[in-house]
């Protein structure tokens, strides 16, 4: 019960940007900080160059509650490297799963923190919608979407009720597919997760970051039941997958 309270009070909104990130100029506006920008240009050059391909970059954006009001002990820094896909033409799917699993493979190999915050870096389309307030370009150094404090009021017991409807589907889930086989309880959990990104999409699209979908994702995040969906998925295809070694008796 302490965890679900410290996770949904970290969904209402600070009255200022985080002081970490961001300087406050004479008019009330805010800019990156110089040795911010610098550490995220320097940690997206080093991620592109891991990409192993050569791509044009047309900017390198940040996202999410640390370019937003609503930044908390639980936020990361949200760093896109936006490039047009149609450039890889007939390869373009190929692209976006290579570039799906490099994002998995640096951010799971890298512990890099950055004001003390975790960076997770990620290859978005560039005409990908994005229904983020606050986006800002780390390449040109401006505002792209320059966020507003918004009067959010949250229900809290309807957050927690939906909450915990998601964790006893994720629960059921994990048990019942259990003792399936590999490719039928893969196939499962995958519809589980496409449904939890459908059911965010919508609310995003719909009300924005503060709707009720959106908010119910980030409290699955920060509470590791998305995390148990994951690891449980490696668990299994690790346990079928092996084969026991024989004991001399």
């Amino acid at each position: 019960m302490e965890q679900n309270a410290r996770i949904i009070s970290s969904f209402y909104v600070q009255d200022e940007l985080n002081p970490e990130i961001w300087d406050t100029l004479e008019d009330g506006s805010y800019v990156m900080k110089d040795e911010v920008r610098n550490s995220l240009l320097a940690i997206s050059n080093e991620f592109v160059d891991f990409l192993g391909i050569e791509i044009f970059v047309s900017d390198v954006t940040m996202t999410g509650s640390l370019a937003n009001y609503n930044w908390s002990e639980f936020s990361d820094i949200d760093l896109h490297i936006m490039y047009d896909f149609t450039e890889a033409g007939e390869q373009k799917e190929l692209y976006k799963e290579l570039f799906k699993l490099k994002k998995t493979l640096f951010n799971s190999t890298h512990d890099i923190t950055v004001k003390g915050y975790e960076v997770e870096l990620y290859v978005q389309d560039s005409s990908e919608p994005h229904f983020s307030t606050g986006v800002y370009s780390v390449m040109f150094d401006e505002w792209i979407n320059e966020p507003t404090p918004e009067n959010v009021t949250l229900d809290e017991e309807k957050l927690e009720e939906k909450a915990n409807q998601w964790m006893e589907i994720i629960d059921t889930v994990i048990e019942n597919v259990s003792d399936d086989e590999l490719e039928s309880a893969l196939e499962t959990i995958e519809k589980v997760k496409d449904k939890l990104k459908k059911y965010r999409s919508c609310g995003l699209e719909r009300e924005g970051e503060y709707s009720y979908e959106n908010l119910v994702f980030k409290f699955l995040r920060r509470n590791g039941y998305i995390q148990k969906l994951f690891d449980f998925t490696n668990e299994l295809v690790d346990k079928r997958l092996s084969l026991e070694q024989e004991t001399n008796s």
